[in-house]
């Protein structure tokens, strides 16, 4: 498996895992239909909490892959040039870019670089995200246990109301009942749901995003220890590296440069080969018109056709006159 989308791949088989136990949920306790009815709207707060808490891990999940994709980018340049080496003005939104930019900032003064801190600041929005994700779990199983505490009390109170109607009020007796059963129903599915969504699946979605934001910080630690370390101080070795690495910048710049020009020397020629056959077409037959006295024959004949235009409309009357006279012959 490519570590650079293990996460990725663990994410997804978890997820059709979930999908697995929600429906075996479903089909063993009707969890859907109780939904429904549940008056409380506890089990509600619960399931919204964890579909936010799922996308906020899908969207973490695929941040950390183009985190890691990126870092195995700069840990092939880093292998063949050091940290110099390293493109990291590509994607500056990527907490790996930052990263090797802040690296190389700190590696130029000549001071040795805390890499645990510096990975730290970078990438600290998504260890918040992953903490996140782990707290919103623990919420979800409080808001299991409130909603027991719930349900008994629509049981206690559905109980009281039966006991109260025994014997003379059979109607209040089945509707406390059924508020009884209800409340039970509510504290049992409430608990559940909470244990289960928040307890087991959110907690390890946070568990799978935690784990994949310490292999990129193991793999972004071991590239800078084995390929940037001769970079931190100042030596003649990293002096001539610099060197080569800009004399081979230039030289692309110099390629670049060369390639405009011819290509800008297929376009003059290009244009030099139109304005030659259109001096060629603008020619009578002695060829004594020259390309301006061409351009200006042209304008000449555009005014005068739109003078033409203008004087024809004036002759001809318009639709609504010719409209009118139709309409008197008519009579």
């Amino acid at each position: 498996m490519n570590k650079a989308y293990r996460t990725l791949t663990l994410w997804v088989a978890w997820a059709g895992m979930s999908a697995l136990i929600y429906v075996g949920l479903y089909l063993d306790t009707d969890v859907i239909n109780f939904l429904l009815e549940d008056q409380s709207k506890i089990t509600w707060i619960i399931c919204v909490l964890f579909i936010l808490g799922v996308l906020a891990s899908l969207s973490l999940t695929l941040n950390l892959t183009r985190e890691h994709v990126e870092a195995t980018k700069q840990e092939r340049l880093a292998r063949e040039k050091g940290l110099i080496g390293v493109n990291s003005a590509g994607q500056k939104k990527l907490a790996v870019n930052r990263f090797f930019e802040s690296l190389r900032i700190v590696a130029a003064s000549n001071d040795q670089p805390n890499i645990d801190a510096l990975m730290q600041m970078e990438f600290g929005s998504h260890v918040r995200v992953s903490q996140g994700l782990e707290i919103l779990g623990n919420m979800l199983i409080t808001m299991g246990l409130i909603g027991t505490v719930v349900g008994l009390t629509y049981t206690l109170s559905g109980l009281t109301s039966s006991m109260t109607a025994l014997g003379h009020d059979t109607e209040q007796l089945l509707a406390g009942l059924r508020k009884a059963m209800g409340g039970m129903g509510t504290s049992f599915y409430t608990t559940l749901l909470g244990a289960l969504l928040g307890g087991i699946l959110l907690r390890v979605f946070a568990l799978i995003t935690e784990n994949g934001i310490g292999t990129l910080h193991e793999y972004l630690q071991r590239t800078c220890m084995l390929y940037c370390a001769a970079d931190f101080k100042r030596s003649v070795e990293r002096d001539v590296r610099l060197l080569n690495i800009e004399v081979e910048a230039l030289g692309d710049k110099l390629g670049s440069l060369n390639k405009a020009f011819a290509d800008s020397r297929v376009s003059l020629l290009d244009f030099r080969d139109a304005v030659k056959e259109l001096h060629e077409i603008s020619g009578d037959e002695t060829g004594v018109y020259t390309l301006s006295e061409t351009l200006r024959m042209q304008k000449y004949y555009r005014a005068l056709l739109r003078h033409e235009i203008h004087l024809m409309n004036k002759l001809n009357k318009s639709w609504w006159d010719r409209f009118q006279q139709y309409l008197v012959t008519r009579k």
